[in-house]
């Protein structure tokens, strides 16, 4: 299936002599359909539906069947009154629209992470992370090249410290289904992730023994505080979690005293990165490169992870025992030429099952869901079958779920089709990562300086590898119950059948760290 046509970046698109208006790509120019109705009304009656009536996806796939099955639509988004000043945007809901987010000479991303809503700048440290700075921004390309650099020096740092912490994790795992019941996923994958995070980009103590066991209690606390805006059925009942969560700002200073103290240990976690920058990156202040590492490591590393993670585990849980075997095989035979233990490198070069299954995964449960960007001039923005002028500063905004599930560019769009990426399967595995683009850019891009693209890309795709790898190097089969959730599923495992005794006396190495 050839790839979608590149959006046009101009709107000089006149109609001739009466003749319909037409795109340089030939596709008619159309109003774009739908609106934002009455004000504060409806962008009010929209967060119901999208959070508790209906439901992200439906909220979506109901407005594109109202018009017809236009994907590029005017929508309201949460979370609307009062926290947002300003809840409209032109919705791009299929692969080819939302590519357009993904250029940074047609899109300003400056404080555009959590969409219509910005966090208070007190919850880091009073200067602007990031993820909030527009690539244009001199500051941006100063920070980045920091993240990227650290990102590439410690990545031989991350398989170790993953084999660490996946074997306590599952330690723990096996401990609970011994002593009965059911486990939960997601509170160990929480508690062991965040030392995980924290040992590939710095070493030294982790949180857990710096800070004690309350170290995660801490880190999702600022997350909150950060995110309760865009949370969902997280407090019962609903009018009361609409009310508390997305109706008024939490207050900064109730998460001063533990932000605070993440700062402290990253000031000592990270002071070796620090120091390194402060002679070689001169022109970021000290002061706001630490509250850039501690965004870096707690919301964009390990946030992710904390979502990304289960979601890797219930499609392998649902998939079932025929795909566990291949992968326990394709994993068994390449382990022992990496000397018994599982590298990035091996997984790279031996294990394409494997690879493909942390793509799909990432295809069908992007870790963040949405893109937003306003547009820097006028422009015509294309779908597949016709196009549409946005106005300079209108906010554009990207489902991801729906552009990555794309039944015009991905057969069977809406199923985990495990070897979907697999050299030679259907003979379109490169041109279809083009179109996952769960890091603000193509699966096939490269973040760099003057980017939105996400600097630790290769990280995350290396540990979502990782946890496959080493999870059918230990086990030959696992069943799980699922739960689905707006921002994660809640996997908890019923039962895991450990590997016969050669992969045991691996994994028996492996814990030993030999």
């Amino acid at each position: 299936m050839a790839p979608p046509r590149a959006n046009s970046g101009d709107g000089n698109d006149g109609a001739v002599g009466g003749q319909s208006k037409l795109s340089p790509s030939g596709l008619p120019i159309r109003e774009i359909p739908g609106g934002y109705g009455v004000p504060f009304l409806s962008p009010l009656r929209d967060r119901l539906d999208y959070y508790y009536f209906q439901g992200a996806d439906e909220f979506f796939r109901s407005r594109v069947a109202r018009h017809g099955g236009a994907t590029v639509l005017r929508v309201n988004m949460p979370p609307g009154p009062f926290l947002a000043g300003d809840p409209r945007v032109v919705a791009l809901l299929d692969a080819r629209s939302f590519r357009v987010l993904l250029d940074d000479s047609m899109v300003d991303k400056a404080d555009t992470l959590d969409g219509t809503f910005m966090p208070s700048l007190a919850l880091f440290g009073g200067h602007r992370p990031l993820a909030f700075l527009d690539a244009a921004d001199p500051r941006h390309a100063k920070i980045k090249r920091v993240v990227m650099s650290l990102a590439a020096a410690r990545m031989h740092h991350v398989a170790p410290a993953f084999r660490a912490a996946f074997a306590a994790m599952f330690d723990a795992v096996d401990a609970g289904l011994v002593a009965g019941g059911s486990v939960e996923f997601n509170k160990l994958n929480m508690r062991y992730m965040l030392d995980f995070t924290c040992a590939a980009l710095f070493g030294g103590a982790p949180p857990s023994k710096a800070m004690g066991d309350a170290a995660v209690t801490k880190a999702v606390k600022w997350l909150i505080f950060q995110l309760h805006p865009l949370a969902s059925k997280v407090v019962k009942p609903w009018p009361l979690e609409d009310l508390l969560l997305h109706t008024f700002r939490l207050p900064p200073f109730l998460v001063r005293r533990e932000y605070g103290e993440i700062t402290a240990y990253f000031a000592a976690a990270a002071a070796a990165v620090l120091d390194d920058a402060e002679k070689n990156h001169p022109g970021i202040p000290r002061d706001e490169l630490l509250h850039n590492l501690v965004f870096v490591a707690i919301f964009n590393a390990y946030g992710g992870f904390k979502i990304f993670l289960p979601h890797i585990v219930k499609w392998l849980a649902r998939a079932g025992p025929e795909l566990h075997a291949k992968l326990a095989s394709e994993v068994r035979s390449a382990a022992p030429a990496a000397g018994g233990e599982i590298t990035i490198s091996a997984v790279e070069k031996e294990m394409p099952l494997v690879k493909s299954v942390v793509w799909e995964a990432l295809r069908m449960n992007p870790p963040v869901e949405f893109q937003y960007g306003r547009a820097r001039r006028n422009m015509v923005v294309e779908s597949h079958d016709a196009a549409y002028e946005v106005r300079k500063g209108e906010m554009l905004f990207g489902y991801q779920p729906l552009a990555t599930r794309d039944e015009k560019v991905f057969d069977r769009a809406g199923e985990f089709v495990p070897d979907r990426f697999v050299s030679g399967a259907g003979g379109a595995a490169r041109p279809l990562l083009e179109h996952v683009v769960w890091s603000n850019g193509p699966e096939t891009g490269t973040p760099s300086e003057g980017n939105k693209q996400c600097p630790g890309k290769d990280m995350v795709v290396a540990v979502g590898r990782l946890m496959v790898a080493e999870m059918f190097r230990r086990y030959d089969t696992f069943a799980a119950d699922v739960e689905e959730l707006p921002l994660e599923p809640v996997v908890s495992f019923t039962s895991l059948t450990r590997a016969a005794a050669p992969a045991a006396a691996g994994e028996g190495a492996a814990r030993r760290g030999v």
